[in-house]
């Protein structure tokens, strides 16, 4: 195992407040009820896809403040990401806020990558950290795939882009739930090509980390009420299962996955389900955190997944790879230490 391949915080970091906003679609799933604001106008009033979604995410943002009580100039840091090249929908976003900024990009690991920062940032003395992720389906299709007037059939193996945004704002440990623990995601590639079947590039990532992590904590999969994938959807989580299952480990007990937790795959047609930046960190902020905090989860890991995809070196012969990173969640807190 590497060196600090995982961290249990010295002192757990609470995430004190959040935020959900999901598109028409994603409302009428079986999760609908749970997020914060559906939005009924895929262009949330903008004149292009891009625009749209940086003004979801100043929604998410501006409701994520609202929550919390307080000004955006009481936040110390934004950590923001989206899908879309030079994260534009970010930097626009939180262009207003004239707080510190930090671009990050995991693809649609991004929302873990972002708690990951701030965790170590909280830990470290910022007394308050937002992290804020979106992802559009038009943004998304038009940039990774093809425009949506092309009308291209979908492959049964592919996954529908989230029109969604999550935010949520850290601080030193207050209240549940808690921050516990991370483990950063190492880059996985098996070789695979297929653009459409995001799953399948995705999973062995997720493999790797949650076994590290159990590995390094001397944890077991029955220790946890959950143990959430990102967006490995219907196909990548059923390849998790096997290559967990080959190394011991059996997941499926616990196993849950915001990609297939979002949609009704059969009644609203998207195939192995949803992705996106926006897909698990909506479903993060607006499903597993309430639930966390009142008690009815104790405790889950957040294994959040990334195809790490350029369409350009894609078209140059390469492959794809793949990433997770690992949030431990949880309703109580406690001191760790680093491994």
């Amino acid at each position: 195992m590497n060196e600090c391949s995982s961290l249990l915080c010295a002192e757990p970091v609470s995430v004190a407040a959040w935020s959900s906003i999901a598109g028409k679609k994603e409302g009428e799933g079986p999760l609908g009820s749970c997020f914060d604001r559906i939005e009924p106008d895929s262009r949330f009033g903008q004149n292009t896809w891009e625009q749209a979604e940086s003004a979801m995410q100043r929604r998410a943002v501006k409701l994520l403040l609202q929550k919390a009580g307080i000004p955006a100039e009481a936040l110390s840091c934004v950590i923001a990401g989206d899908l879309i090249n030079q994260c534009t929908s970010s930097t626009f976003a939180v262009r207003s806020l004239n707080i510190p900024y930090l671009g990050i990009f995991s693809a649609c690991a991004t929302f873990a990558e972002g708690l990951l920062l701030g965790t170590v940032l909280t830990g470290s003395g910022v007394p308050r950290c937002a992290v804020l992720t979106s992802s559009h389906f038009s943004s998304a299709e038009r940039q990774f795939r093809f425009p949506l007037a092309y009308g291209g059939q979908r492959t049964p193996n592919a996954q529908w882009t989230c029109t969604a945004a999550g935010a949520a704002l850290l601080t030193k440990a207050e209240q549940p739930p808690y921050i516990l623990g991370v483990c950063p995601g190492r880059v996985c590639d098996m070789g695979l090509t297929d653009a459409s079947n995001m799953g399948a590039a995705m999973a062995p990532a997720a493999a790797d980390t949650v076994l590290r992590y159990l590995a390094a904590t001397g944890t077991r999969p029955a220790d946890y009420d959950a143990i959430v994938t990102g967006d490995l959807g219907t196909v990548g989580s059923r390849l998790l299962l096997e290559l967990t299952g080959k190394a011991g480990t059996d997941l499926s007990a616990v196993h849950r996955d915001c990609g297939v937790m979002i949609f009704d795959g059969s009644a609203q047609d998207t195939h192995a389900g949803g992705s996106g930046c926006g897909c698990s960190a909506s479903v993060i902020c607006g499903y597993f955190l309430p639930r966390l905090r009142d008690g009815r989860l104790k405790n889950i890991l957040y294994a959040a997944t990334g195809a790490l995809l350029s369409p350009m070196i894609c078209q140059q012969g390469e492959s794809i790879p793949g990433i997770c990173h690992l949030i431990h969640l949880s309703h109580f807190p406690r001191k760790g230490r680093l491994i």
